[in-house]
């Protein structure tokens, strides 16, 4: 990790030096570009050169580049002026015909002049396009030897023949490096060295004892104070603490190493190796610390919600794949040193391989563990069922990796084996250390509002986590087996930008186009919020006649801020002209309904049929209006749902405004009493009634009709009119009470519809009753006059001719 962030910095660093340095000259050296572009034009041809040498040569080129892609855009505001100048003077004329000769000289001078300036910008056109169709090919030589590399069978780890060779090259290596160290322990002049050195080697060593020994035990109480004296929240302590415990020892590392070189017993290959002591040992200190962050016995500091036990299992395997990784890497230094032989490499190599995917495997399968029930109130990943379902899948490839990866590699494909195995454990560091990373930016917005991160559902929290895995892309792709050079490539593109028309449009213009927009939408926002709530309220106008012309300015103000916006990062927008042809078509098919939407709304917000606060009635739908866009209407319901009404249907269609202009309605109420009832008492009762009710009004005057005599009463209706027609039902409920009460005081009975059933044929309800003996003496009464229970009516009211066998006779209403 460290040799890709070397390089990468020495790139960036060799690029940016580049333009800077012909930046300040003024002037392109294209005699030097020529020769570069030549001998990096051999060096294909041949394609003899090794990787390195051409990644060398492409980042020479790389910054070659980006100096041409500046310089295109030398005196591009000097261009266009001259190019406005020239269409001032009108088109030129057609072949035949003549204009006037001092518009014609100046034509001429212009365009020399246009000519002789753009001559550099076409010269760095051309040599752009030259460096990057370099860079394409370098790129394209090196991607093919990766994969030659990748896929290339080599000998066998698992061959008993390869591992006596093997070990013995690996003896005398290790040999040559202690006999060298003997030689130089058994030196007078290292000894005179050391002597000299003691009092400063003995230092380091304390230095170094206390640091590592005792330093991890400082820290731990440090933290457990911190978390004691602290409430929930301020996490960041402890966080920050713990990170001690990784300086403190690394610290350690570097004055152990410092007091071994100070003895000059190390000898040249001890002095390289030396040199990678504090690296590997920085590189156990953080896999230990992020293993303890990630599976932490605390739930508050955890990131995965798993049990204690198998938070201790992956706390080990972790520590483990450190280790391991320390001993490839220690493997990769005496290859690098003694070049070993390929096939003891690989023999060294593949159980260090096998035991990583022994572990990795054993990490996927405890990932593939969690579940919702598992996740606690408060824990990191508390409601969050995607990122859970992420870890699973992440399980299940590392355990798929951990099994492929050593049996290609058994095969003799070890380059695949090493391309799945260790590039999945680093990616499963690196989302580690995303999380725990989230864990800290939750601690702190905890911290600076009180609010718990999961509890508050802020969007803060989870924008900084996704600018965080956004952040760690670029090393899961060097993980990968990406290169620098792609990385730097991709910001390149980026810088370039992308033409649209005849325009570039690059970062730089997009971000000036994103700043003015937001600068004019800012603005326009505090213009309406202005009139909303100071100047509008003091003038006449009514309510909806102010949110129309809120709205309408916010619109206005809007359009304004994208044309300023546009014209600022310096669009051509005449290349919009064909894109806008053809949005017309589609707008002629495919959008009428929302461009017919869109214009009804402008035509409701200028004509203001209906107003935010009106009570209307449209499709057999009452409500209430609450905001009105260009696009559709948002009505609330009497039963507190949102109705959204296309504008369209409030243009074209039939709508009932119970409140425009005003508030007043009327309330209609129909009452009935008994037949034989004054009807005269009944008017004024209910006059008196309507009369004495505050939301009333008088004038108009109520009015009580007598309107029918009906089936079953006499049928009166009151009109009135009120002042606040929202308060209908209430006003209609007040009537009812007083009504009851007051006829109950007058006497004034309310008639309700009453029934009477007949049966003409009783005796097929009891079929299982023989028939009355016939007796003279006794009369039978006749079936259509019994009764449903049997007995004779005294009276018989109605006619029940018309029914049928078992039918019900309906008889009049009575009181």
């Amino acid at each position: 990790m460290s040799r890709w962030f070397a390089t990468l910095a020495l790139a960036l660093c060799l690029a940016f030096g580049a333009v800077a340095l012909r930046a300040q000259t003024g002037s392109l050296d294209y005699d030097s570009w020529t020769g570069l572009a030549s001998r990096a034009e051999q060096v294909l041809d041949r394609a003899q050169a090794s990787s390195e040498a051409l990644e060398t040569l492409r980042a020479d080129i790389a910054g070659w580049r980006d100096t041409f892609l500046q310089a295109e855009s030398t005196n591009a505001a000097r261009i266009q002026t001259l190019q406005s100048q020239i269409s001032a003077l009108g088109p030129p004329p057609a072949e035949g015909e003549s204009e006037a000769q001092d518009i014609a000289t100046r034509r001429s001078e212009l365009t020399a002049e246009l000519e002789r300036i753009e001559a550099p910008v076409r010269r760095a056109q051309e040599s752009y396009t030259q460096a990057d169709g370099l860079i394409r090919e370098i790129d394209q030589i090196v991607r093919e030897r990766q994969t030659e590399a990748l896929l290339e069978l080599g000998p066998s780890p698992i061959n008993p023949s390869l591992w006596p060779g093997a070990f013995r090259e690996l003896s005398a290596a290790l040999g040559s490096i202690m006999a060298e160290t003997r030689f130089n322990i058994a030196s007078e002049v290292k000894q005179r060295r050391a002597r000299s050195n003691l009092p400063i080697i003995a230092m380091l060593l304390t230095l170094a004892a206390l640091l590592v020994v005792r330093g991890p035990v400082w820290v731990r109480r440090l933290v457990d104070l911190l978390r004691r004296r602290t409430r929930r929240g301020t996490g960041i302590w402890g966080f920050l603490a713990s990170l001690a415990g990784i300086v403190l020892p690394g610290l350690g590392l570097m004055a152990l190493t410092a007091a071994l070189q100070a003895t000059g017993f190390a000898g040249l290959s001890g002095q390289r190796i030396l040199r990678l002591v504090p690296i590997w040992g920085l590189t156990l200190l953080v896999a230990r610390w992020l293993a303890d962050q990630s599976f932490n016995r605390s739930e508050d500091i955890a990131t995965l919600p798993l049990r204690q036990a198998q938070r201790r299992e992956a706390r080990y395997y972790a520590t483990l794949l450190s280790i391991l990784l320390v001993l490839r890497s220690a493997n990769e230094t005496l290859d690098d040193i003694f070049s070993l032989a390929p096939t003891t490499q690989v023999v060294l190599d593949f159980p260090i391989l096998l035991l990583c995917a022994l572990m990795l495997s054993r990490l996927g399968h405890i990932l593939t563990t969690l579940t919702p029930a598992r996740v606690t109130e408060g824990t990191l990943l508390e409601g969050s069922h995607f990122r859970l379902s992420l870890a699973r899948i992440l399980g299940r490839g590392a355990i798929a990796m951990a099994v492929i990866g050593p049996v290609m590699s058994s095969i003799g494909y070890y380059g695949v084996g090493e391309a799945m195995v260790y590039p999945a454990v680093r990616t499963l560091a690196i989302l580690a250390m995303v999380l725990v990373l989230q864990r800290f930016i939750n601690d702190l917005y905890e911290f600076s509002t009180g609010k718990s991160a999961q509890g508050a559902d802020s969007l803060l929290p989870v924008l900084a986590g996704l600018v965080l895995l956004i952040a760690a892309l670029p090393f899961l792709a060097l993980v990968w087996g990406a290169r620098v050079a792609d990385m730097t490539e991709l910001w390149a593109r980026f810088k370039e930008g992308f033409v649209f028309g005849e325009t570039r449009i690059s970062p730089a213009d997009f971000l000036t186009f994103v700043v003015v927009f937001a600068i004019g939408y800012a603005l326009t926002r505090l213009v309406q919020g202005g009139l909303r709530s100071s100047i509008l309220p003091k003038t006449r106008i009514e309510p909806g006649g102010q949110t129309a012309i809120v709205s309408g300015l916010g619109y206005v103000g809007i359009f304004l801020a994208g044309l300023v916006a546009i014209t600022s990062a310096g669009l051509d927008l005449s290349s919009l002209a064909i894109v806008a042809g053809a949005l017309s078509v589609g707008i002629g098919f495919g959008l009428q309904n929302i461009v017919s939407n869109f214009v009804s709304g402008i035509i409701l917000l200028i004509e203001r049929p209906i107003s935010e606060g009106d009570w209307i009635e449209t499709g057999g739908t009452q409500g209430i209006v609450k905001s009105i866009s260009v696009r559709s209407t948002r009505i609330e319901t009497f039963d507190r749902t949102d109705l959204i009404v296309p504008n369209s249907d409030f243009v074209s269609g039939r709508v009932t405004n119970y409140t425009r202009g005003n508030v007043i309605g009327r309330v209609v109420v129909n009452v009935g009493v008994a037949y034989g009832t004054d009807t005269r008492k009944v008017e004024d009762v209910l006059r008196s009634i309507v009369r004495r009710h505050d939301m009333v009004l008088l004038n108009p005057e109520p009015m009580i009709t007598f309107e029918e005599f009906g089936a079953d009463s006499l049928n009166f209706v009151i009109r009135a009119v009120i002042r606040d027609v929202g308060q209908k039902i209430v006003v209609t409920s007040d009537f009812h009470h007083e009504i009851a009460r007051r006829f109950a005081e007058e006497n004034i009975e309310i008639p309700f519809a009453q029934r009477d059933v007949w049966l003409r044929n009783p005796e097929a309800l009891y079929p299982d009753r023989a028939p009355a003996p016939k007796d003279a003496s006794v009369q039978t009464p006749a079936p259509d006059q019994v009764t449903r229970d049997g007995d004779m009516p005294a009276g018989r009211d109605g006619d029940d001719a018309g029914a049928t066998d078992g039918a019900v006779a309906d008889g009049d209403g009575g009181r």
